[in-house]
């Protein structure tokens, strides 16, 4: 973490030279002032400042001589070097921009990937209810007698000689709820039984 910032800010320090130095605020053959004076102006360390003034030189928009300090050696070198790195900024935003957006979409595959295995669980589910049982069944309507009660408490095998095996809630299905699973108004009850069973639970459910 500390390199990443240090990075930035030996190359922001630099920037900020070449535009002082394109604005001739430092003309060429200048003499800049001393890496401890540059760093207490951008209150860094004179190792940032260092590398700042390496990054121009390398540029040729400084010169660096040995026991004798920095020298502006060009504005034309200054401002090209200024061009690009603004052209490498907006390269570098474009790529960040990108990667926040490969991130989100993979989020949004990942939820629709979950979406697609919870929809193919309940139509299987369903399936295997209609096909190994007698497809019986009965919504609950809205002033059902039942409806806010447990299937304990409504003693439905006892009254209607018929067993729920599951229970359709919207997109969802129950299956082989146990006597404290609750039943809400427009549950589909799916049951075994025989047919006069069926009409004794249709009667009981919806009166």
């Amino acid at each position: 973490m500390t390199n990443r910032k240090n990075s930035g800010q030996y190359q922001t320090i630099a920037r900020d030279i070449a535009i002082r130095i394109m604005n001739n605020e430092w003309p060429e053959n200048h003499k800049i002032s001393g890496r401890s004076l540059l760093s207490s102006e951008y209150n860094v360390s004179p190792e940032t400042v260092r590398r700042a003034l390496a990054l121009l030189s390398d540029m040729k928009v400084v010169t660096i001589k040995k026991n004798s300090g920095v020298y502006i050696l060009s504005a034309d070198n200054a401002k090209r070097y200024l061009s690009d790195f603004d052209d490498i900024k907006d390269q570098k935003d474009m790529q960040n921009e990108l990667k926040e957006l490969i991130e989100k979409n993979n989020d949004i595959n990942k939820r629709m990937y979950e979406l697609l295995s919870m929809l193919i669980k309940t139509q299987n589910t369903i399936s295997y209810v209609k096909s190994r049982f007698p497809d019986y069944e009965v919504k609950i309507s809205p002033d059902s007698k039942i409806i806010g009660k447990n299937i304990g408490s409504i003693r439905f095998w006892q009254n209607t000689n018929a067993t729920i095996i599951a229970i359709k809630r919207g997109q969802s299905v129950i299956v082989s709820p146990g006597p404290d699973a609750e039943l809400y108004q427009d549950d589909t009850i799916v049951f075994v039984g025989t047919a006069a069973a069926a009409e004794k639970v249709k009667s009981y459910i919806n009166g």
